[in-house]
């Protein structure tokens, strides 16, 4: 009940008051539960040694196909088709190659006219420099020869692990695993050797392909993603391996 009180002439009221009812505060909703992606199975032993027979069977001696007249313009070659196509390379190089097969031929060129040769190929302008660049290091440290270590080739203006693999693979029969972007996608949709960069799939790649296929290895990866295993649409009907394939979309 209201008390009135007088207080300097004027009415107020005194009104208890009431506590105000605590809100409930909400409990959070539980999160859902994180979707779990199943890993692939890995490959078997006897899988991987039956996948490499099947592509040693159909093709028995497979080829890169940048072209090239010896070590040194392999190299060059290599180099030049970072980022582009080994047939934008080749139609480029030909010409080239024709007139500048070594580093002291290339040097007499001249910087302008390689770059005009090689004017098709993306970036051509700092791969004309990098193409100067090693043919004057090869020249002044290892005798105009292209060395033969991994570490050494890397030591050369543009070329890379990738072009040191390809050059020790191709040009003095290396057991090197090449990783480009088609053996990355092979590699890692296939569940052969999955891995977040190139050098993890090159590296479970050599772990688990057989001693006897190595040689090779990379040229056949290489062809199987460039005419098969297509980035966009692979052509899972014909593949070789689709059998023993770990992708989960595969079309077979």
């Amino acid at each position: 009940m209201a008390k009135i009180t007088r207080s300097q002439g004027t009415k107020t009221s005194s009104v208890r008051s009431v506590p105000k009812k605590t809100a409930k505060t909400a409990k959070p909703l539980p999160k859902p539960a994180a979707k779990r992606v199943a890993k692939p199975k890995p490959w078997t032993t006897a899988e991987v040694y039956e996948a490499f027979s099947r592509f040693r069977k159909a093709n028995p001696e497979p080829k890169g196909e940048l072209e090239h007249l010896n070590p040194y313009t392999l190299l060059v070659a290599v180099v030049l088709s970072a980022q582009a196509t080994d047939a934008g390379v080749n139609k480029a190089t030909r010409a080239l190659f024709a007139i500048a097969d070594t580093p002291e031929k290339m040097l007499a060129l001249g910087e302008d006219k390689v770059r005009d040769h090689i004017k098709t190929i993306g970036l051509y302008r700092n791969k004309a420099k990098n193409v100067m660049a090693l043919s004057k290091k090869l020249i002044a440290e290892f005798g105009s020869v292209v060395p033969r270590t991994r570490a050494e080739i890397e030591s050369l203006p543009g070329a890379g692990r990738k072009t040191a693999n390809v050059v020790l693979n191709m040009a003095f029969g290396e057991h090197t695993m090449a990783v480009d972007t088609h053996v990355f996608r092979v590699g890692n949709r296939t569940g052969l050797a999955p891995g977040k960069t190139p050098l993890e799939v090159e590296l479970g790649l050599e772990k688990v392909i057989p001693p006897e296929f190595m040689l090779h290895a990379h040229h056949w990866l290489i062809l199987h993603g460039r005419y098969t295993c297509l980035a966009r649409t692979p052509r899972c009907e014909v593949c070789l391996i689709n059998d023993l394939c770990r992708w989960p979309e595969k079309s077979v």
